[in-house]
């Protein structure tokens, strides 16, 4: 099963206590939230790979921020209540979440269903217009970049470089095929202008995190570690 990085977002701390534990006990990291804000600001820091999400939470209702994560990541959700209420599960999927555990449970279902859901695919895509890499966001309409929740500020060229890399992770595009979609056809410099602006790429993702995003690929051109 992969080690996945998981955040609880629950405010009683007998489950938190319990759903941390059955996932230590997997291998997984655990971070905890014990209310809507501070899941907010430990999202803000870095995307989980799953979120047990609490539909019943002291600053507001779980299946709000279930709707905010599913705008901006393709974390697995799995719901975590108390509210064995079909309505509330039916609208928790159509917003995004992936599976729920009613309350109370036990840490074999917990670890079952966690299990599951770690070997569904998970598309590096949301939509065509966002696109999430682990804590890499890129918002294609807006142009806008995200980067272990930081703001990441690129020139035309830049943006396009990331756009056309990330578009498929499992692809190393040459250069030939950069200058191609990135310059157009009209573009008739040096491929060095690449290996330029790739540079330039890697220093402003590098001052928002060191995990390496543009890989080298010698003698091919250029990748990205998804």
């Amino acid at each position: 099963m992969p080690v996945m990085d998981v955040l609880v977002v629950e405010d009683a701390t007998e489950y938190q206590q319990l759903v941390g534990a059955v996932l230590r006990d997997g291998g997984h990291g655990v971070r905890t939230a014990g209310s809507i804000a501070e899941a907010r600001q430990l999202l803000a820091t870095s995307c989980p790979d799953l979120v047990v999400l609490d539909l019943t939470l002291p600053d507001g209702d779980g299946l709000d921020l279930c709707r905010e994560i599913r705008s901006v990541s393709n974390a697995y959700i799995l719901m975590l209540t108390g509210r064995d209420d079909e309505v509330d599960k039916v609208v928790g999927f159509r917003l995004g979440a992936d599976d729920y555990v009613t309350k109370p449970f036990s840490p074999r279902e917990l670890a079952a269903r966690v299990e599951a859901l770690s070997r569904r695919p998970r598309g590096t895509q949301i939509d065509s217009d966002v696109r999430v890499l682990g804590d890499l966001i890129i918002r294609r309409r807006a142009r806008e970049v995200e980067f272990a929740g930081r703001p990441v500020e690129l020139t035309r060229i830049e943006f396009d470089l990331l756009d056309q890399l990330t578009a498929n992770p499992q692809h190393v595009m040459t250069r030939a095929e950069l200058l191609e979609t990135v310059w157009g056809d009209n573009w008739f410099g040096d491929d060095h202008v690449v290996d330029v602006h790739i540079a330039n790429l890697r220093k402003k993702l590098a001052a928002a995190s060191d995990r390496k995003i543009v890989r080298t690929v010698r003698g091919v051109g250029y990748g990205v570690n998804a």
